[in-house]
């Protein structure tokens, strides 16, 4: 298997387990603050993810060299999820769903800024199709709220969050010197644990831990496990493989993952319609994946 290859397969898991996050986390928001179910999760997924690193080979000489750089990756991914569960108060999952298939297009354009990463035209016109689905559902179908701009305030919190998160993307490969990807994914989890418990102090004390349902429990366990510590290390590893662009690009998948998830919780469904824009971002990220022109270069030593 090509190390391309390997990146699509990475970010085929990455998908299917963010859109768990979505279903689990609008379970779960009303009932504990974004920034004290965050800390907990990032600082489960750090501990876990250090065990991993520790039974795997250890950590690399020089790993925490420069460690400002875990410390920027910390800000914007942590940024991302915080605004996540804020916004999953009040925005329906398959919407806030809707809202991260943006991030391909936002992503291509901060990977031109850092690694002149080009697209394609065939990149260029997936990409704008993917947006153009994604309105589509983030609008709910419904040409007068998309004419009046009527977004849902969670679609539009989340969506500086995933502006967060579209940096991301292509920060990885400019700060990463070698490391592997579970230790590199360790040093930004820690970063983030460290930061996220400093800024959600105020928020964990004043938790009542004791009385959350436990719906919180299982989100804040699915999300350190599934969707922090496993799709860190996904992310990561996928984007030493390919083009920010073509990364990012997965995630157009995730409102149906959503779908999915929504069905087997047996929670309701969106509106027949939405299922059009569904069908434009699947389209998108076919046009995506026949195009591997831009598969990058530079892939960690590991194999």
């Amino acid at each position: 298997m090509t190390e391309a290859k390997r990146g699509h397969l990475a970010m085929l898991a990455f998908s299917a387990l963010v859109a768990g996050s979505f279903s689990l986390g609008s379970m779960a928001a009303p009932h504990i603050a974004p920034q004290a179910l965050n800390a907990v999760r990032f600082v489960l997924a750090a501990a876990l993810l250090g065990v991993l690193v520790m039974a795997t080979g250890g950590f690399d000489r020089g790993a925490f060299r420069a460690p400002w750089r875990y410390l920027v990756l910390a800000v914007f991914f942590s940024t991302y999820f915080v605004l996540m569960f804020e916004g999953l108060k009040t925005g329906a999952p398959v919407s806030m769903a809707a809202v991260f298939t943006l991030t391909p297009l936002m992503a291509a354009g901060f990977g031109w800024l850092l690694l002149r990463q080009v697209l394609t035209g065939r990149m260029a016109l997936a990409l704008c199709l993917g947006a153009l689905g994604a309105l589509w559902v983030i609008f709910r179908a419904d040409f007068e709220r998309m004419l009046n701009f009527g977004i849902g305030r969670g679609e539009a919190i989340f969506f500086v969050g995933c502006i967060a998160h579209a940096v991301y993307t292509p920060l990885v490969p400019t700060l990463n010197r070698g490391e592997r990807p579970a230790v590199f994914t360790f040093g930004t989890l820690m970063a983030g644990a460290i930061l996220l418990v400093i800024v959600g102090a105020p928020a964990m004390v004043a938790t009542e831990w004791a009385t959350l349902p436990a719906i919180v429990w299982i989100a804040i366990g699915y999300t350190a496990i599934a969707a922090t510590a496993s799709t860190f290390l996904l992310l990561q590893y996928a984007s030493l493989r390919l083009p920010s662009a073509k990364v990012m690009a997965y995630t157009y998948l995730t409102p149906s993952w959503v779908i999915l998830w929504e069905m087997a919780l047996g929670r309701p469904l969106p509106p027949a319609l939405i299922l059009v824009g569904l069908g434009i971002t699947m389209g998108a990220l076919a046009l995506l994946l026949k195009d591997d022109s831009q598969v990058r270069g530079r892939v960690s030593s590991e194999g």
